[in-house]
Order: C-alpha cells, then structure tokens, then sequence
C-alpha cells in the first residue's frame, strides 16, 4: 500500500486512539507511552508498503503496534539482562576499566568462533531474531546458546 506523508498523517489521526490505547498498557509513565507510540508510527510507516489487505488495515495496526511495543520491551529486557551479566566483569565506575574490558575481550577469543560471533552480535544490541537471520539459526537456538555462552563467560578464568 503506497501512502504519502498527507494521506499517512490522515492514518494517524484516524487510528491514534487505538496505538495510543495499545501503548498505554505496555509503558509506566506518559514519556514511556509517548515513546512507544513514536516507534509504533515508525513500524506502521516502514509495513505500510508491505501491507497487501489480507486482513483490515486496523487489525493490521493494532498487530504493529502491538508487535513493536513487545520489541520495545524485549530490547529492554535483554539491555538489563547484559547489564546484570557483564555489570561485575565492566563496572565503569573503578579505574580498572581495561583491564576489565581486557579480561571480556580475552574470554570473548576463548570461545568457539560461532559462539563468538554469537556474543558479539548480542552485545551490539541486535535482536535474537536478526542474531539468528545473520548466523542462520531459529530464534530460540539464539536464545538457549546465549544463555551457555554466559554461563561459560562466567567460569572462565
């Protein structure tokens, strides 16, 4: 469906109740709401060439809006999830930063180089669904070595 900027802000004020309902239930505070919703618009703009009307175009908003905030929260999860992981081995606040980083680094090489890759990818902020597109296994595989990968982070010495 090719829209234009015009007919896209139409969308949006038809359908900004529903995004903004959707988004409600996922955030804490206005500023989490306002910022979901903002990401919704962006995923509603990039599908909206993709949408071929196989289903009606508010079903298919609310499934985007839905879908992103879920990705919003996901990406969350895992930020603070590498936080808590890596929090011990690269506090920020000592002087010791490089060495820190040196002993990361170092436990990096010592694994496999598809588990490797697999980290390194992780700790770019990329999703498990694009960790697995770019390494060429399933999202849960991405999932279930990444929670190895960790806990053989840990034992290193």
């Amino acid at each position: 469906m090719e829209i234009n900027d015009h007919e896209f802000a139409k969308l949006v004020r038809k359908y900004q109740s529903t995004i903004s309902s959707v988004c409600f239930m996922y955030a804490s505070d206005k500023e989490e709401v306002d910022s979901l919703v903002q990401e919704a618009l962006i995923r509603i703009w990039q599908g909206l060439p993709k949408f071929n009307g196989d289903s009606d175009l508010k079903t298919w908003i609310w499934r985007v809006t839905i879908n992103s905030c879920l990705n919003v929260i996901a990406k969350e999860k895992r930020e603070k999830e590498k936080e808590k992981d890596f929090g011990d081995m690269l506090d920020t606040s000592s002087p010791e930063d490089s060495q820190q980083m040196e002993v990361l680094h170092n436990r990096i090489r010592q694994l496999k180089p598809f588990d490797r890759a697999i980290i390194l990818l992780w700790l770019e902020d990329m999703s498990y669904d694009e960790i697995g597109q770019i390494v060429g296994i399933s999202v849960k595989n991405v999932s279930m070595r990444l929670v190895r990968i960790r806990e053989q982070l840990k034992k290193m010495n």
